[in-house]
This record gives C-alpha cells, structure tokens and sequence, in this order.
C-alpha cells in the first residue's frame, strides 16, 4: 500500500471539523452584537466636559483644530507629528467619506469622571477609548479639551500611565 492510499483511506474526522465552524461562526456573531449594540447610557452619562471638533488640512501639512461651534481654531498639529492622532482622525474621515457622508457634523472628544477620555463620531457611532493607547496618545486629543483633568495633571508633570 503507497503512503498515498493511507492518506485517503482515512477520512478526516467530522467533528472537529464541525467544532470549528461553529467555534467561527459563533466569533462572527458575537463580533456582529458588539459592533451594533449601542454603549451604555452609563459609559455616555459620566461626561465631565466635551467639545466638539472639526479638524481642517493645511497646505503645509499641518492640521488645525476648530472649536465647531465657535469656528475658532484652538490648537493644531504640527506637519510631520502625531501619528496617532492623524491615523485617528484620518480613520474616522474615511469612513464617514466611505458612507458618503460629509464633515458637517463634528467630531466629539470627551473626558469622563474616571479620568477617560473618548474620540467619537456621533455619524457613524465609532467611538475610541483613547486610555487604551497608552498616557501619550491620550494627551495628543486632552490637549483640546478646556479644563481638561488629563491636561492639568500633564501640565504639573504629575505621574502618568505608561505609554
């Protein structure tokens, strides 16, 4: 008997084949639920201050920050810096450009009671807990926040979560 004819002798066995498809399938549902179940009103309701955001190109490659309701800017991002921020930001565009949905609407950062800050877009409800990315990239966005705990305390040089 060839090795060959071994190999095809014997079936390959159903169930485990069957465990994975449902090991899969069962993935594929639970991510679903999680991107179409909408937050708590808990995780909504702990705001402490927010603003409202609309991020402008320039031509030399910097950004500025606007204060949506007012049109003012009042900060903005150096050509060439920030990574995370314009990885962020940019992200947030493409999808809202991807749904053929425009910039009317800002974008809102908001800081919570248990010191976390969000990035959201209420447009397309993405919504980024900036604490997960380390002390660092949740100061990028604090930084535009008025009276911002996380700017205090980064201003004081007290400690801060590792990046």
């Amino acid at each position: 008997m060839h090795h060959d004819q071994a190999i095809d002798a014997k079936p390959f066995p159903r169930g485990p084949l069957y465990s994975a498809f449902a090991l899969v399938g069962a993935v594929v549902l639970g991510v679903m639920a999680a991107r179409l179940t909408p937050l708590p009103q808990a995780m909504v309701a702990d705001t402490v201050v927010q603003q409202q955001l609309r991020f402008v190109d320039r031509n030399d490659g910097g950004i500025n920050v606007l204060d949506a309701s007012s049109g003012a800017v009042i900060g903005d991002v150096a050509p060439g810096t920030n990574g995370f921020l314009r990885s962020t930001v940019r992200g947030m565009a493409r999808e809202r450009m991807r749904r053929g949905i425009g910039p009317d609407v800002a974008f809102v950062l908001a800081e919570h009671r248990d010191g976390r800050i969000t990035f959201d877009d209420p447009v397309t409800n993405r919504h980024v807990d900036l604490a997960a990315f380390g002390a660092t990239n949740k100061q990028a966005f604090a930084r535009f926040l008025p009276h911002s705990q996380s700017t205090a305390l980064a201003a004081n040089g007290a400690p801060q979560e590792a990046p």
